[in-house]
């Protein structure tokens, strides 16, 4: 059972910086660092009357310009209190001694902004910058610097290995052992512009395209949590599992294994958050202060702290909200209704309460039809707005109801209106009756009230020139291609990350009891079978050294050993190990050989686990073993060859899954729809479109379950081969059900299969 996230509250605030609080440095037990646009660094140190409030210490001037990153030098002989590394627009980096609060290094060097700050075990600082090097310095001096990407490096962090992570604008990260990369990590359509260590599992990144992934030090995304509305700038996470995340959108984002538990408003953009060690949040604010967030009520603000500050956001919202790039307040109010329109679809937006809903003139009926709600535009359209990772100068969220999804409609000024009106209202599959009336609100909303139409322009889709009422229309060029969201599947999924403790910890269990069985003692592991166990563990805990470690033969065998012989409800850690092995190449690389002719391991181990009256914790971990498998092309004809029984002994099993193993089974199921799509395997499609049907038509299925599988459907009719076998499966009906869900991404791939049935 999942456990439930706290609830945080406002612990506290600090006053005192002049403006944008921009970084966060913790340090350690003896305060907290944070810098600011008004060019100075403050410490705070613990109020010794409440130990959960912090007061001003020492302000840091020294700066010329705005600060940016700071971080924590511990204490040592040089510094006995510590010390804190600083970086500003001025291109300099400086070490501020905390004990007498005075410059103690100058670093110069750096052509531009310095945008991150990192500080290795001996001491030596690592300093990026927009100018695209990571410098190091020793004593105040450089001794080393790189290029580390083409256009500006954002960020930086150490890895408890040594190695350093590099953020940068062309929205990859890069893995460093000294000047060397080895790696670079794709996925992020933005900016990456937050790095943070996620201990035990790898490394964070907070990008300007919305998102913050989880990334395993061999460059696989581990997770994407999708939340934010706008750029979001800083990411931390706490040995208790939390991840945070600050946002221009003016949220911290509190998340568990991927999923947003909790969102907390802001008077402005969060610049930086950071974890206390015991668990609270700090975060850095646009509005100058920085703010304490805590889950125990011990150290909860007092009431008139915390009613002073719902007060003040809800001032702040009032102030900033805008409809259509206009104030809130500015609209007309609905008595503007009592007006005709002028022309037919002529919209117009008027204030209901809090609320810019958009109405249409309709002039056969002579009254004004409500189109939908409009929520929170995109300001005065001077300021650019992020919508899928692009940037708009316009992003309006249309609420048109019904039960329907809000609607996302992006626009740049000088885009032709009605090409942006036909590609929406294509993507979002609504009727192209309404194409004067999104063109006319675009029109009003932006302000062109002069617009006039280039001729030459051509239709995005078709290559025609676009239709205009009242001119005669034109010949449609080649049919219009749908655009869907979810589908088609790209790639695998795997399960690559494991409690390896755990699991060690579980086989010496297991083995105790072995020994003291006199009928099974001879199945035990000696002590220094146990010992090569651990050590194996520690390799395939390392992943940043996958592409140079290696595993013995020996090893493999000792875990065979235990697949084969231990009894079957002492299988699973064996399992467990085994799907972590599956997942090193050289791991791989050996297994693959147990794989061939009557001596299958893998088979043998899936036949064993999935027998009578199979185990609950043995069916998660073969399941997410052989999902794992499809990480290696050496496995993908071992895969299509049993697929048969796989899927058919799975399905006889699902009485026994628990929610972990349903969602593996799905993904399995995702695996080898894009695996039989590849090979154009007809048989395996159909076999995998039966059983993701099962899944997908079952209302009792978690949700997450639900959507991979719908997501193999929808790519097995988009690019295999099963889409009029899905219809004759009446899948029409299953879509609709999908698109009315409540869950935004199941809703989405109900809308695409839905579309895909209708498209000829």
């Amino acid at each position: 059972m999942a456990l439930q996230a706290p609830e945080y509250r406002l612990s506290s605030e600090l006053h005192g910086h002049q403006d944008d609080v921009r970084g966060i440095a913790i340090c350690g037990g003896s305060g907290i660092a944070t810098s600011s646009r008004d060019r100075t660094v403050r410490f705070w140190s613990p109020d010794p009357e409440r130990r959960h409030r912090y007061v001003p210490s020492k302000t840091l001037a020294g700066h010329s310009s705005f600060v940016g990153p700071v971080a924590w030098v511990p204490p040592c002989e040089r510094f006995p209190e510590g010390a804190v590394a600083s970086g500003g627009m001025d291109t300099l980096v400086l070490l501020w001694d905390l004990r007498s609060g005075e410059v103690a290094e100058t670093m110069r060097g750096h052509r531009l902004q310095v945008t991150g700050i990192a500080v290795e075990d001996n001491g030596d600082i690592i300093s990026t910058s927009l100018d695209c090097t990571v410098r190091r310095w020793r004593k105040g001096h450089e001794i080393e610097f790189w290029e580390a990407h083409k256009v500006a490096v954002q960020a930086v962090v150490k890895l408890p290995s040594g190695e350093l992570i590099t953020g940068s604008s062309d929205s990859t990260l890069k893995l460093w052992r000294g000047r060397t990369c080895l790696h670079t990590f794709l996925g992020h359509t933005d900016t990456v512009r937050g790095l943070a260590v996620m201990p035990g599992l790898g490394i964070l990144s907070a990008s300007h395209d919305s998102s913050v992934r989880l990334w395993s030090l061999t460059g696989e995304v581990l997770l994407e949590m999708v939340g934010h509305t706008a750029l979001v700038y800083s990411v931390d996470a706490h040995s208790s599992g939390l991840v945070v995340s600050g946002s221009e959108d003016c949220f911290l984002k509190i998340w568990r294994d991927g999923v947003c538990v909790q969102s907390i408003e802001h008077p402005g953009c969060v610049w930086d958050v950071k974890f206390l060690e015991n668990g609270d949040i700090v975060t850095a604010c646009s509005d100058g202060a920085v703010r304490i967030w805590t889950s125990h009520n011990d150290r909860l603000s007092e009431p008139m702290e915390l009613e002073a500050y719902a007060i003040e956001l809800s001032q702040y919202k009032s102030n900033r909200k805008k409809v259509g790039g206009l104030k809130l307040a500015d609209l007309p109010g609905l008595e503007a209704l009592q007006l005709p329109g002028s022309t037919d679809g002529q919209t117009m937006v008027v204030r209901e309460g809090d609320n810019g809903v958009a109405y249409s003139w309709n002039s056969s009926e002579k009254k004004w039809d409500k189109i939908g709600e409009v929520v929170d535009g995109p300001g005065d359209g001077t300021s650019n707005t992020v919508h899928n990772g692009v940037r708009y100068d316009y992003v309006f969220d249309v609420d048109i109801g019904d039960g329907e999804p809000i609607r996302k409609l992006p626009y740049n000024r000088g885009d032709n209106p009605y090409a942006i009106a036909d590609k929406w209202l294509l993507e979002e599959n609504l009727p192209l009756a309404y194409r004067q009336q999104v063109v006319e609100f675009i029109l009003q909303n932006t302000g062109q009230k002069d617009f006039s139409l280039d001729t030459s322009f051509q239709d995005p889709f078709t290559g025609s020139s676009a239709y205009i009422p009242g001119q005669s229309s034109v010949s449609l060029g080649s049919a219009t291609k749908p655009t869907f969201k979810q589908i088609p599947k790209k790639g695998m999924l795997f399960f690559s990350v494991a409690q390896f403790d755990g699991i060690l910890k579980k086989i010496i269990e297991f083995n105790t009891c072995l020994l003291s069985d006199n009928e099974k003692k001879s199945l035990a592991l000696a002590e220094s079978e146990i010992s090569r166990l651990d050590a194996v563990a520690k390799v395939l805990k390392d992943t940043s050294h996958y592409h140079c470690s290696t595993i013995a033969d020996v090893d493999i065998a000792l875990l065979l050993k235990i697949l084969k012989s231990w009894p079957v409800p002492m299988m699973f850690p064996g399992l467990d190990l085994l799907r972590m092995t599956i997942m090193h190449p050289d791991g791989a690389n050996h297994l693959v050989k147990y794989t061939e002719g009557e001596n299958d391991v893998l088979l043998e181990a899936f036949r064993k686990a999935t027998g009578n009256l199979p185990q609950a914790a043995n069916l998660l971990t073969i399941i997410r073993a052989i999902t794992n498998l499809f990480k290696h092309l050496q496995f993908f004809q071992w895969l299509q060859r049993h697929y048969c029984e796989i899927i058919d002994a799975l399905a006889t099993c699902q009485q026994s899954f628990n929610k972990n193993a349903h969602l593996a089974y799905s993904t399995l199921l995702l695996n080898y729809a894009v695996l039989m799509i590849q090979t154009k395997n007809i048989d395996g499609q159909a076999q995998v479109l039966s059983a993701a049907l099962a899944i997908a038509e079952d209302e009792n299925q978690d949700d997450d379950s639900r959507f991979r599988a719908l997501v193999a459907i929808g790519s097995l009719m988009l690019e295999g081969s099963m889409k009029s076998i899905a219809v004759d499966f009446d899948i029409g009906n299953t879509a609709k059900a999908a698109k009315a869900s409540k869950d935004a991404k199941i809703a989405e791939v109900g809308a695409d299969i839905e579309l895909l049935v209708n498209s000829t």
